[in-house]
């Protein structure tokens, strides 16, 4: 996996575009002038997890004793679960969750960004080879980066590209996501079955 291929990865889990009517909802009862700094803080702290997943995955996993196949079959199934998600919807979903007041937190940083499947996706990428942690949080800044460039021009976008568009780059996401949690599941299940 190189840098590209994981930030790709982490860029598909975190599915900025299926996010904006989320924090748009979330942050209706907020002043407007406080939105881009909430959704700043929101996604420093959503990064500040996920890195923590990155450093401290493989422990976790030592402690759980999970081997490399379980994580990557049980990743491949918790990812294709958000994908089928990304592409069949259910309504009055998580786009109606509101909090009174300033969100903090909940619902924007965790679970919205940094939500299961992009923890479950960093321990992934961690898992296959540690050494490479560099590499690995260069692919998480990245990922980040664009998600959250996305995310803060969420109000633009919207009057630019229109829900629909929005929508259906959402199932592309969606679709694409499929595709690689068939192969993690795949892949997960060889490697339990080359073990044998």
């Amino acid at each position: 996996m190189t840098i590209v291929s994981a930030a790709l990865l982490l860029f598909l889990v975190m599915d900025p575009f299926g996010n904006i009517p989320l924090f748009m909802t979330a942050l209706g009862n907020v002043d407007r002038s406080r939105h881009t700094r909430i959704i700043v803080r929101e996604l420093l702290i959503a990064l500040g997890v996920l890195a923590a997943f990155l450093f401290t995955g493989q422990h976790i996993l030592r402690l759980l004793q999970i081997s490399g196949p379980a994580l990557t079959a049980a990743g491949g199934t918790v990812l294709l679960l958000i994908a089928i998600r990304m592409v069949f919807p259910q309504a009055g979903g998580l786009g109606e969750e509101v909090t009174p007041g300033e969100p903090f937190v909940v619902p924007l940083a965790i679970p919205y960004v940094a939500g299961p499947s992009a923890m479950a996706a960093v321990l992934l990428i961690i898992n296959r080879e540690p050494g490479r942690w560099p590499e690995w949080l260069a692919a998480l800044s990245l990922a980040w980066l664009v998600s959250g460039l996305i995310i803060c021009m969420s109000g633009p976008l919207v009057r630019l590209l229109g829900k629909k568009v929005l929508i259906a780059m959402e199932r592309l996401m969606g679709m694409l996501l499929v595709a690689v949690s068939i192969q993690m599941l795949m892949t997960g299940i060889a490697q339990f079955l080359g073990e044998r």
